[in-house]
Order: structure tokens, then C-alpha cells, then sequence
């Protein structure tokens, strides 16, 4: 179940002085000569006509993905790294008889034994789950069906409305109740209504994916599949009133508080504290609704469905939400539509990998490993090169930001305000998240499970009515990744992306501007685009720009949607500029505030040309190398309806073709495919 949406996405970074590339460096890069693997190249196209295909088309070409595969790029390659990595320190766990019980090395060795024990788990089968289907079986009045939404986060099934605990984004400093709208199990309303012969293929498959997975819990016999559709019908009734992505993005229209008590006056048709009870979360002064005009359909959807398909609907759920802790026909049966239908893979990924991404994500132990693997992989010198390059791109926004000649003097004060509170946190956490109150049974992996989403649920419980925690991450060490975050104004880059491509200290310094550099510039950038901007340099949302500033930003903005809105990866399905914009500013914004930092770190000298390539080549094509990426279709059908980012082949020339630099770097010319004239580039920040 997941109501809450965090807008976390990539970056990161690191510098080497221009003397060192003079005098060579120490040791040669990972990665070809300087940094770039030129092999990758296509050089039968321009790279004014198709940049990501010039830099990367032969790797393109040449990459088939593994059938476990929906995709592959560079983030895909550091996981592997990362997940070999983390592999090595869990499984260096197994066997070992001295582990102090209650310890964390003797929770990681058996919550990871409990999941690779397959032979357990076919020998179990459905029976982990009677229990809880059971309880579902049970429930016969609207009170039983309330409890179950509230114990949905626990049970691992799920509900149409989610209570949970955020930052209030008028009061940083204290926590707040919010109350959003879920509970579907296909990725985004449009799957559920949209006509396009696709999404009917999908719905198809869905309705039989339902119906098998109710046979698991033994609903077979004649009407199982009138049992599949009724809960279908139901799901597509919750879709039709709930809002779309682009809607959900917007903070103005998502902020709507109210006391309890006006809740309940607004909405008395629904038993909240009977939720909240359920949920063991104490009863809030006041919440935020972030869809105010859809929780009374629902309510309405609750009371019109009956009971038993309700039961069906929990059930499906029960079975769905947990089938990869049960036995392999299960397993299997939902890899087959989550996987196969949804993401295009064609094999299950191994069971090792999934245990390792699960064992060391946030949901289960994920900062007991994020303690081994800091101890292991993260050098104290990458922490402080880190550091020195966060303070490069700062500068370096600051510069451009004094550039502008659309944003006055006032709006400007503001945003040196912002950028000069900018809070880095590079690698881990100051302070680890404490498991002591979770027991973890080497025989026992759905208990296990359950015990670890109790942990997780009590810990948001405990928020309400505290003070923010500014030090917690939202991210391990070992998740190759980064986010910005609004509320406390952070930008937050965990250990293990600081690797090549991304990174490495031997390579060119363009290398590591155009790659680490532009990430690094692409979370400040969240703090400046559509909606990041909406907030101040103390994390509250209000707003601090002129009336006539933030109407010739939305003009810039509109217009970068407009080319992104052109991007067509498959026949009928383009990229959506609206839902992606916030990336797309973080791109184009984060890419120019890394050219700015890299020529101000050559101080006024020209850059080295080193076998043939500029300084400009080289950084331009290392961030094109970061990008390259292949996808299934599905995938690729998935992502352009649901995430915020954009397909990697329009990271890779999106923004390249509205910086002037590039233009002169590879001598691009009208009537190229990228080329846009001078008066159509757009320039934010």
C-alpha cells in the first residue's frame, strides 16, 4: 500500500583540481582514457541529430537485456555493484554461531536465511497467510472493514484511504497527520481508463492475474471470475474520482488543512477514529487532505460495495501484496503479471538479489547494512570531496542566479537566502535507526515481515505531536540514489552512488562536472523548480516570489514542457512535460549549473584537449554516458504514465539542446533534428 509519493530522485558529485589533470593523474580512470567510454559512440550520427545515440548508440545496439532485465542503464550497474557489495557483508553473516542474539548481525543473518530458505516456503505454501485470510474471511460489518484498511500497512494488503505522518509544510518543525486517497493495484488511474488497445490489453490480464490469486485463497468454482471482475469493477470505481499525477504534483492544490473534528464534520460517513485506532496512530489536532474532493466518493464507493466483495478485494490483496514471501507457484504467478505483463521481464530476478534489496531497503533492515557497508565502501576522502564540490555547485548557481536577467532584485534576495541555507548530507546518517524492539526468527519469513512493517508503522506513530528529526534520512547508504527535500531544505547524496560513471577521482575533472557534477546541480535545482520553488529557505511553503517573477518563470516552464510534451517513445504514448517537469527543470538547470562550476574551476585558463576532445566534448559527453539506457516496452509504457522522470534517451538530449555550449562544442547547425534556435532555448536557471 503507498500513499505517500516522495519526489526523490538522482544526483551527486565530486571535484579534482585542473593542476592534477595537467600533470596526469595518478592512477587511470575505471573508464576508458580520460573517464568516457568512447567505444560506446555511434558515430555514423551526428550528435546534432541524436546526441544520446552519438554517445551511446553502439552500447545501445549491443546491450541485450537479461531476461530478469526491464530496463538497464548506469543506475541499473551501480545496483548490481552495490547489491554485490551488500551481498558479500550478509552473507559473510551465514553460518556463524557467535552473533549476540538481539544483535543487528544476527537479525541480518536470519531475516536474510528466512528468505533464501525456498524449501521452507514451497513446503508452507499458502499457509503463512491463513491467518490473515481468515480475519478477511471474518469481517462482516463495516466496523470489521475499517479495522482491516487500518491494519493494511501490517498485513501487507491494502485500502482506499492511508493515513500517515508527514511535515507539516507550513511548520517544518512539527509533524503532521495526512490523509490521502489509494488502494489500486494497477500502477496510475489511466490504466483502469484509458481505451488506448494497450491498456485493455493490461485490464485483460489483470482480471485473470485477480482471479488466479483468489484461487490461491480458494475462491474457485464457478464464480470465482465474476469474483475477479466485481473486485476489477471496484478498483476502477475507486481510479474514476481520484486525481492524476500532474494534479497530485501541484502543493497549492495538495495542501488543505483541517482540525479532526472538521473531518469528521465534513465526512461523517466514515468512521476515522476506528482507522486510526486500527493503525495503533494517535488521534491528530489536524491533518492535511491532500484530495479533499475525492474522499467523499469513496466513502460513498465503501458504502455501496457489499461486504463480500470488499472480502474478495482484501483478499486478492493479501495474497498479492505478499507473494513474494510465500511459495514459488505464488511467487511465480504474480512475477508473471507484476514482471511479465507490467514491466516486460521475462524471468524472475535471483533470489539472492531480491533478498539482498529487500533485507537492505528502508522497509527492512536498511541502515544495519547502510552500518557495515559505510564501514567497508565509503572512504573518509570521498565524504570531503564531496563536500568541496556541493560548495562548487552552490557558487555556481549563485552565479548563474546573478545572470538572470528575467528574475528582480527582490525574488533574487530570496533565492541567495534559500541557496545559502542549502543543507548537504553526503554518505549516511549521523545517527542509525535503532531494530531492538524488532524480533527476527530465522524460520518464520512472513512474520518476519510483519514484524518489520509493525517496526515502520510505530515509528510514524511515535511522530505525532514531536519535533522534527532534521538528521533522519529517507535513503540508505547503499541505494544508488539522491533526493532533495523541500521541508528542510536538504539536498541528500547516499554512499553508494559515488562510483564511475558517476564518479570517479582519476578521471578528467569535465568528466566529473558533466556526470557527478550535474546530479549534484540537478537536487539544487528541486529547490528552484515548479514546485520545490514554492517553499522558502526555511522549508515553508508560501510564497516569496514577484507577481511578475513567477509569471516569466511559468512562461520559461511552459515552454520546456512544450518540448518535452513532443518526445515520443512509443506509437500514441509520448512523454507527459506536465507530469516530468520538476525533473526536467532539475536536468536542464542542474547541467548548466555544472558548465558554470566547471569553467569557474578553471580559472579563467582553458581547458586541457586531451586525445582530441575539448573540455566542453568531454563534459557533454559524460553526461550523456550517465543516461544511456535500454528498456522493454512495457517498461517504457510504465514510466512515461507514472514516473516523474523522463525516458533516459530525453535526459540525454533534452537539455543539451537548449545550453549554447553544446551548440559550439559539437558545431551543431540548423536543420539538425536537436537544433533550436537561440530565441527557443530555454534558460532557467
Amino acid at each position: 500500500m503507498s500513499f505517500r509519493l516522495p519526489g526523490m530522485c538522482l544526483a551527486i558529485a565530486m571535484t579534482i583540481s585542473t593542476a592534477a589533470i595537467a600533470a596526469g593523474p595518478a592512477n587511470p580512470p575505471q573508464i576508458g582514457a580520460f573517464g568516457v567510454d568512447l567505444g560506446a559512440r555511434d558515430l555514423s550520427v551526428k550528435p546534432g541529430d541524436d546526441f544520446n545515440r552519438y554517445a551511446s548508440g553502439h552500447w545501445i545496439d549491443g546491450y541485450q537485456l537479461k531476461a530478469d532485465e526491464s530496463s538497464y542503464g548506469a543506475f541499473n550497474e551501480l545496483r548490481d555493484r552495490a547489491e554485490e557489495q551488500v551481498r558479500e557483508l550478509i552473507e559473510g553473516l551465514q553460518g556463524r554461531t557467535d552473533l549476540a542474539p538481539g544483535s543487528n548481525a544476527q537479525k541480518l543473518r536470519d531475516l536474510y536465511a528466512s528468505y533464501m530458505d525456498r524449501a521452507a516456503r514451497d513446503a508452507a505454501g499458502i499457509a503463512p497467510l491463513r491467518s490473515l485470510l481468515d480475519r478477511i474471511a471474518a469481517i462482516d460489518s463495516k466496523a470489521g472493514l475499517v479495522e482491516a484498511f487500518g491494519n493494511a500497512a501490517v498485513d501487507g494488503t491494502d485500502a482506499p484511504f492511508g493515513l500517515y505522518v508527514g511535515t507539516d509544510r507550513k511548520d517544518p518543525d512539527r509533524y503532521q497527520v495526512v490523509l490521502g486517497v489509494g488502494g489500486l493495484g494497477l500502477p496510475d488511474r489511466d490504466y483502469y481508463l484509458n481505451p488506448d488497445p494497450r491498456f485493455v490489453t493490461i485490464r485483460a490480464a489483470y482480471l485473470a492475474h485477480i482471479e488466479r490469486m483468489l484461487g490461491f485463497a480458494g475462491v474457485t468454482g464457478g464464480d470465482a471470475k465474476a469474483r475477479a471482475q466485481a473486485v476489477l469493477a471496484l478498483e476502477t470505481a475507486l481510479a474514476r474520482p481520484q486525481w492524476d499525477k500532474v494534479k497530485l504534483r501541484d502543493r497549492d492544490k495538495t495542501w488543505n488543512v483541517r482540525t479532526f473534528a472538521q473531518l469528521q464534520q465534513q465526512y461523517p460517513g466514515y468512521d476515522w477514529v476506528a482507522q486510526l485506532r486500527a493503525q495503533g496512530l494517535p488521534q491528530p489536532q489536524d491533518l492535511n487532505i491532500s484530495t479533499p474532493d475525492v474522499i467523499q466518493p469513496v466513502i460513498d464507493l465503501i458504502d455501496a460495495t457489499p461486504l463480500a466483495t470488499w472480502r474478495d478485494y482484501l483478499t486478492f490483496h493479501a495474497v498479492e501484496g505478499n507473494a513474494g514471501l510465500l511459495n514459488r507457484e505464488i511467487d511465480d504467478a504474480a512475477f508473471a503479471f507484476n514482471g511479465k505483463v507490467l514491466a516486460g521481464q521475462q524471468a524472475q530476478r535471483d533470489d539472492w538479489k531480491r533478498a539482498v534489496a529487500w533485507v537492505g531497503g528502508r522497509g527492512g533492515l536498511g541502515d544495519a547494512v547502510g552500518e557495515l557497508y559505510v564501514a567497508r565502501y565509503f572512504k573518509p576522502e570521498a565524504k570531503a570531496a564531496m563536500d568541496r564540490l556541493v560548495e562548487n555547485l552552490r557558487a555556481a548557481l549563485r552565479h548563474n542566479i546573478e545572470q538572470l536577467d528575467w528574475m528582480g532584485d527582490a525574488t533574487k534576495a530570496e533565492a541567495y537566502r534559500k541557496l545559502s541555507t542549502f543543507r548537504p548530507k553526503i554518505g549516511y546518517p549521523t545517527r542509525w535507526r535503532d531494530y531492538s524492539s524488532v524480533t527476527i526468527d530465522a524460520h518464520d519469513l512472513l512474520g518476519n515481515a510483519m514484524a518489520l512493517r509493525r517496526y515502520n508503522r510505530d515509528d510514524q506513530n511515535r511522530r505525532v505531536g514531536q519535533k522534527t528529526d532534521r538528521d533522519e534520512w529517507f535513503m540508505t547508504p547503499q541505494t544508488v540514489n539522491a533526493y532533495y527535500n523541500s521541508a528542510f531544505n536538504e539536498i541528500v547524496f547516499p554512499a553508494a552512488i559515488l562510483q564511475p560513471p558517476f564518479f570517479d577521482v582519476n578521471a578528467d575533472p569535465a568528466v566529473n562536472y558533466g556526470a557527478i557534477g550535474a546530479v549534484i546541480g540537478h537536487e539544487m535545482g528541486h529547490g528552484f523548480d515548479d514546485q520545490g520553488s514554492k517553499s522558502d529557505a526555511d522549508g515553508i511553503q508560501r510564497n516569496w516570489w514577484t507577481d511578475a517573477d513567477r509569471a516569466r518563470f511559468e512562461q520559461r516552464t511552459r515552454a520546456l514542457g512544450a518540448q518535452y510534451d513532443a518526445y515520443c517513445p512509443l506509437p500514441g504514448q509520448c512523454v507527459n512535460g506536465a507530469l516530468t517537469m520538476g525533473e526536467n527543470i532539475g536536468d536542464l538547470g542542474g547541467l548548466s549549473m555544472a558548465w558554470t562550476a566547471y569553467q569557474l574551476s578553471l580559472g579563467g585558463k582553458p581547458a586541457p584537449v586531451i586525445d582530441g576532445f575539448s573540455g566542453a566534448q568531454r563534459f557533454f559527453l559524460s553526461w550523456a554516458q550517465v543516461w544511456r539506457g535500454k528498456y522493454r516496452d512495457e517498461a517504457l509504457l510504465t514510466l512515461i504514465k507514472t514516473n516523474p522522470h523522463s525516458p533516459a534517451m530525453y535526459r540525454a538530449n533534452g537539455p543539451v539542446r537548449n545550453l549554447d555550449a553544446w551548440y559550439h562544442a559539437f558545431d551543431v547547425k540548423t536543420g539538425d533534428a536537436l537544433y533550436l534556435a537561440p530565441d527557443q532555448r530555454v534558460r532557467i536557471w
